[in-house]
């Protein structure tokens, strides 16, 4: 008898309309490899909804607050259903940007220079040295990012009354450079990517989502040992911060001819997209996972207690 999935998707985060595309992508590669599946929109009734269904393993492919946060994981967790991606604990430290990068830090994986910030702190006076970039502490999908160029007046918009994306703000100095990014699959780092926006400016929301918004470069090509080192940063992170199952680190690379050489670690995903544009189906496919194979890998490797 086929294993029963639950595809949890939806939810009410900012990131509801990627995963709902994650989830509906997942549920039909689900059930192409032979399981019964029940797609669930998820709301606040989600843990009657549950109980009341019994599957065998919850598929996350929520996105953001509540899916991504450690919320939904101790919902699981109580019910004793195995689930994919990360439990409480990581899930609630990667989606926390400042606290990851302590941790991070402290496992030897380079960050830039930041700290918290209000919102209404950063809209009425820079607070660092331009150029630099103001992110929402627990928001993904770049929703609500700014960067402050140089010459640039403080950011007004964060002043706005019905800003939706939390007070807190992580002010970080703006590496510039290229955009690398890098799944972990278990305990193995997989290929990297760069990644450019079409249009030539920063990979922002419609440069993630929107068919043709972005140009990937798989695999990414450097010069040296940088490649290797980005795959070693990435299972470091991977492992401190206590992920399981599949995440992605995403990183800056400054080697323009000017630039400072730097590489820094921007965030650890651990609810990566899984929609037709995303990353790490990318990413797996070049190691040799069909997209049903990797769904089917994260199905049977699900577990309670992450």
């Amino acid at each position: 008898m086929s294993k029963h999935v639950a595809v949890l998707m939806g939810g009410w985060s900012a990131e509801r309309g990627v995963s709902l595309r994650s989830g509906a992508a997942c549920a039909k590669a689900l059930e192409g490899e032979g399981y019964r599946v029940t797609p669930i929109d998820v709301g606040r009734d989600i843990a009657q909804r549950l109980a009341e269904i019994a599957p065998d393993v919850a598929f996350n492919a929520l996105h953001g607050k509540v899916g991504e946060d450690g919320t939904v994981q101790g919902v699981l967790e109580i019910l004793r259903i195995p689930y994919t991606h990360s439990g409480v604990l990581a899930s609630a430290l990667a989606m926390d940007k400042h606290q990851a990068r302590i941790v991070m830090a402290a496992a030897g994986v380079p960050v830039a220079d930041g700290r918290v910030v209000h919102r209404l702190e950063a809209a009425k006076a820079h607070v660092m040295a331009r150029p630099y970039v103001l992110k929402p502490v627990c928001e993904g999908s770049s929703f609500g990012v700014v960067i402050v160029k140089e010459g640039q007046d403080p950011p007004t918009e964060l002043a706005q009354l019905d800003w939706p994306y939390g007070d807190l703000m992580l002010a970080e100095r703006f590496v510039d450079g290229r955009e690398l990014t890098c799944a972990v699959m278990g305990d193995k780092a997989l290929d990297v990517i760069e990644i450019r926006a079409a249009d030539g400016g920063w990979y922002d929301y419609n440069a993630k989502y929107a068919k043709g918004g972005s140009i990937h470069i798989l695999p990414a090509e450097f010069k040296g040992n940088i490649y290797q080192q980005i795959q070693q940063l990435s299972l470091k992170a991977h492992k401190a911060l206590g992920c399981r199952g599949v995440s992605r680190s995403d990183f800056r690379f400054d080697d323009r001819p000017n630039g400072t050489g730097e590489l820094v670690i921007l965030e650890v995903n651990t609810q990566p997209g899984m929609t037709e544009t995303s990353l790490v189906p990318e990413i797996a496919a070049h190691a040799g996972y069909s997209f049903g194979g990797l769904v089917k890998w994260m199905v049977e490797e699900a577990s309670c207690d992450r």
